[in-house]
């Protein structure tokens, strides 16, 4: 799809499109971003709905720039552990499989091929995105390729340059990023150094940077709502006191071009995945 083309197309958000818009896409592109988010406790800076803004930002840009489309985003996710939190709404992991299961089987019907998953809320998705790309793949859809991105991954070259302190749930980057891109829902007068004592609780095998932590081994220790009540009252891990609209942006504009880079990769990929006939339609 041409520059041109991208920029006649009234939105990159496949539900302000029509039909016929959409069946026009799908015969030059069949790529497609699908957000998730979740609605949960972000302390008492951030939105329940953060992890959705940040899907929604970083798709938004990456599709305008890839000339791509995106589908719907999904504000619910697999948010258990801050059922303490009064708004928090959880979707169970399997129900959270069988959504995406369903959103793949529907797009891939009309000829989406290339399916990207985009994850705003940082690594809890991933259980279920993860294993509901794989297994689709496997044992439904072998010709439509699925990909996972999250920004624990993503932003690994920039978040070391950027952060002044352990990053963890509504932290200093991801309340960063939604204060460059949804300023109105940030209280950014309620931030502070309220933070979760990892050694304390989880011992030398805690991981209280979600994005290094200096390299530390750790083994993941689930926690339960009422217990993050007692480890976290305030509902934040790691401190807000650095946010800044100009960290939201370096951080945002990272994983916009990173993401870019592999739509377009991805664009005129021609290796073994996927290649395979497909062997089973939904019909």
């Amino acid at each position: 799809m041409t520059d041109v083309q991208a920029a006649e197309r009234r939105s990159v958000w496949l539900h302000e499109l029509t039909w016929q818009e959409v069946e026009a896409y799908l015969k030059e592109r069949q790529t497609i971003i699908v957000p998730f988010g979740t609605t949960e406790q972000h302390g008492p800076v951030g939105p329940l709905g953060l992890d959705g803004y940040v899907a929604i930002g970083l798709a938004e840009d990456a599709a305008r720039r890839a000339g791509v489309l995106v589908a719907p985003p999904l504000w619910y996710g697999d948010s258990s552990h801050h059922l303490g939190f009064p708004g928090t709404i959880s979707l169970r992991t399997e129900t959270l499989i069988q959504v995406f299961y369903d959103i793949v089987r529907s797009l891939a019907k009309h000829g989406f091929r290339k399916i990207l998953a985009l994850n705003g809320h940082k690594m809890t998705n991933l259980a279920a995105l993860t294993s509901a790309a794989r297994n689709i793949r496997e044992f439904e859809l072998p010709h439509v390729l699925v990909a996972v991105a999250d920004p624990m991954y993503l932003a690994r070259g920039i978040a070391g340059q950027l952060k002044e302190t352990n990053e963890h749930h509504a932290g200093e980057l991801e309340v960063s990023h939604v204060y460059y891109l949804f300023p109105e829902t940030i209280r950014i007068d309620k931030i502070s150094d309220a933070h979760c004592d990892f050694d304390a609780v989880f011992g030398p095998f805690g991981n209280g940077d979600l994005f290094g932590g200096g390299g530390r081994d750790f083994i993941e220790q689930p926690w339960t709502s009422e217990e993050q009540r007692r480890i976290a009252p305030a509902g934040q891990f790691s401190s807000t006191l650095a946010v800044s609209k100009e960290k939201g942006k370096a951080y945002h504009e990272y994983m916009v071009e990173r993401l870019v880079e592999f739509l377009t990769w991805w664009e005129h990929y021609e290796g073994p995945l996927g290649s395979v006939p497909p062997t089973e339609r939904v019909s």
